[in-house]
């Protein structure tokens, strides 16, 4: 559990950032004509994002989250500054929960 904890919070946070990212950029192309930005992070976000989804259910099926619970998480790389919220809240999560005895998870 460990180990899909510290991966689904490495990609948390380069999510969040390129996200952020992208919302300059977006901000960049409607207002001073410059889709620089956008054109870079746009698709290496969409790839990471992807990399986000497949980390967050492992960890989701991991720890047993709840449905509703999971898919906040899953759509909190796609609000700028949400995933950096969604990182603590699933960190304090799987940290205060106690491991089952003899769980090979």
């Amino acid at each position: 559990m460990k180990n899909a904890l510290t991966r689904f919070r490495i990609i948390a946070w380069i999510v969040g950032v390129l996200l952020v990212v992208l919302t300059v950029g977006t901000v960049l192309k409607y207002t001073a004509d410059d889709d620089t930005i956008v054109a870079l992070v746009g698709p290496a976000h969409g790839f990471l994002y992807m990399a986000y989804l497949v980390l967050a259910a492992d960890l989701a099926r991991r720890a047993r989250w709840k449905l509703g619970f999971t898919v906040l998480v899953l759509l909190a790389g796609t609000v700028p500054f949400l995933s950096f919220v969604a990182e603590r809240v699933v960190t304090r999560r799987v940290q205060s929960a106690r491991p089952l005895v003899g769980s090979a998870v």
